[in-house]
């Protein structure tokens, strides 16, 4: 099994989850965070003086995945949330040891 983690753009976060749905992806995990990469934030002006955004709103989406449909999904993610531009996020891709549905205590693939 295969954790995905992707920081997307909030706005991006309707058209991942539809699409994420429609592929068969059936729990999601979503977060509003933010941050910085290689844009650094940004300088704006507000009544006459500059300041500094530093950190970025964006969303985080979380799922875990049998190893057979990793592609899949992030195919999925890659194609909604793609403007283009830079900003646009980062899909981290890694192993999950194990998963238990608690509710019934079934484990593995079972409990995605």
């Amino acid at each position: 099994m295969k954790k995905i983690e992707a920081i997307i753009r909030p706005h991006k976060l309707e058209e991942v989850r539809d699409d994420l749905q429609e592929a068969g992806f059936r729990g999601l995990t979503v977060l509003e965070v933010k941050g910085y990469g290689r844009q650094k934030g940004q300088t704006a002006v507000y009544r006459g003086s500059e300041y500094s955004i530093d950190f970025r709103p964006k969303v985080k989406v979380e799922l875990v995945c049998p190893d057979n449909k990793v592609d899949e999904a992030i195919g999925v993610i890659i194609r909604r949330a793609r403007t283009g531009d830079i900003g646009d996020g980062k899909i981290f891709v890694s192993t999950v040891g194990e998963a238990i549905r608690i509710r019934t205590s079934e484990s593995g693939r079972e409990a995605l």
